[in-house]
């Protein structure tokens, strides 16, 4: 694992997440590209980080070259206002979980966290 690890806290756009950072879907990739040509193999990311987008931008840009990259990502936070979308009950995370490698494109997530 290399040294430092991308966060991808700034990527999506939606609106309560914009003072933190908006980068678009080719911004997104543009970063992780230097990041990864860089010599970083490793990315965070959480389901409710512009709520699911950055997961998304962060699957897109990695798909062929899944095999190469550490892909970390978090819950616990809300997703969305029911009673079930926070928290780290067995019924939250594993939806989180599910959510995740679907947006992630992937078949597996290398470090899986709750956030505090």
């Amino acid at each position: 694992m290399s040294e430092l690890v991308l966060g991808t806290l700034n990527m999506g756009n939606h609106e309560k997440f914009a003072p933190l950072g908006s980068l678009d879907l080719d911004a997104g990739r543009r970063l992780i590209d230097i990041a990864l040509d860089a010599g970083v193999n490793m990315i965070d990311t959480a389901d409710m980080y512009s709520y699911g987008a950055a997961e998304e931008i962060v699957g897109a840009a990695v798909k062929n070259r899944r095999d190469d990259v550490l892909i970390a990502t978090k819950a616990r936070f809300p997703t969305g206002d029911g009673a079930n979308d926070a928290g780290s009950s067995r019924y939250h995370l594993t939806r989180s979980v599910e959510a995740s490698l679907r947006r992630l494109g992937t078949d597996h997530i290398d470090l899986f966290y709750l956030h505090q």
